[in-house]
């Protein structure tokens, strides 16, 4: 498979396939728009093309270019993001965006290696940028195009090794479209990227419908879903928070920013307490409890892809003094929406905005 002919033929495939059976709708492929391509690689990592679109043409529609992003507000990045998750993301983003102006001139570099050292940008999406908008020849290997690459080759190492990974890179470099058919990159790119989301699904793919049935060699073994092979799984683990919905006499919630690490680092939220011991010591400092009423909320669970959090939320509305509450300020529902908050959050707030009054 990694001779260079059988590489151009598979190259050759995937390109015809993809114009057309490939998605060729979509706004992000109708530009070859660096900042337009990077924010759709970004938004697109681990969320669905549907889930996108709205989220992209906001973000567009605010922040136009990317002087308009570095120069923009984090919490107001944060706030249009509120949603998506994985908020990681967005503070890249806005540091990526504020680099590229300082040290680029606001352009962003032609070549992946250069790419790849921005904030947020690893090796696939810095290949799928240049790629996409400079044709440069270089392979990605996202996770759609990953399970396509270790089906098609019969690639059954290890991908939790660092050292298999590497050689699966050079791999998808052998299969390269050659110099000669270097304009079809973006074609190409895409294709894999089609082909994962759409034929070589994790389950239950539909291999006749493939282009490279023939000369994949997890089919021929029958057994393409044991590909791509990874032993060391993901360990998921359960907390349980408490969140206290703090309402003054002007129906404004007291939000605390989260600290700079960890589940939802740097963003607005309600005061959390990993204990109810914590978080009883919390409410009694807010004083004579007949200067407030309080309820329990029905407790719900929010599922990250590492962690399930057990929420137990109380909303508690009265006068409270400032010196008790800690660092944070009382903010408003018209001002929820410029401000970073994590989307169970916002929602709980709109659900909660017309209770205890």
């Amino acid at each position: 498979m990694s001779a260079p002919a059988e590489g151009t033929r598979v190259a050759e495939r995937v390109v015809a396939w993809q114009a057309t059976h490939g998605r060729n709708h979509l706004p992000w492929q109708q530009t070859r728009d660096p900042y337009r391509v990077w924010l759709s690689e970004i938004m697109l990592q681990q969320t669905q093309v549907s889930t996108v679109l709205d989220y992209y043409a906001r973000f567009l529609a605010r922040f136009p270019d990317v002087s308009a992003l570095a120069n923009a507000p984090q919490d107001e990045v944060m706030g249009l993001w509120s949603g998506l998750g994985y908020y990681s993301r967005a503070r890249n983003l806005h540091r990526c965006a504020q680099q590229v102006v300082a040290d680029h001139g606001g352009m962003f570099p032609r070549t992946a290696e250069v790419l790849a050292t921005l904030p947020g940008i690893g090796r696939s999406t810095a290949g799928a940028i240049a790629a996409f908008c400079f044709s440069e020849r270089v392979p990605i290997l996202d996770a759609n195009v990953r399970r396509v690459l270790t089906r098609l080759l019969g690639f059954d190492k290890d991908m939790a090794s660092a050292a298999n990974e590497r050689l699966l890179w050079g791999m998808a470099e052998s299969l390269l479209p050659t110099k000669d058919l270097v304009r079809a990159m973006p074609r190409y790119t895409q294709g894999l990227m089609d082909l994962g989301a759409s034929i070589c699904t994790p389950r239950a793919p539909l291999c006749p419908d493939c282009p490279l049935m023939a000369s994949c060699k997890a089919l021929a073994d029958g057994d393409p879903e044991r590909y791509p092979v990874r032993t060391r799984k993901l360990v998921r683990r359960s907390e349980s928070w408490q969140l206290v919905i703090l309402r003054d006499g002007h129906g404004r919630t007291w939000l605390q920013r989260r600290p700079p690490t960890g589940i939802w680092a740097g963003m607005h939220c309600v005061p959390v307490f990993s204990g109810e011991a914590e978080c009883a010591a919390f409410v009694e400092g807010l004083g004579d409890p007949s200067r407030y009423l309080r309820e329990e909320l029905s407790p719900f669970l929010h599922v990250l892809t590492h962690r399930d959090l057990h929420l137990h939320p109380i909303l508690i509305s009265g006068d409270f003094a400032v010196d008790a509450l800690g660092d944070g300020e009382w903010l408003g529902p018209d001002q929820w929406q410029s401000v970073g908050l994590p989307a169970p959050i916002r929602k709980l707030l709109d659900a909660t905005q017309a209770r205890l009054w």
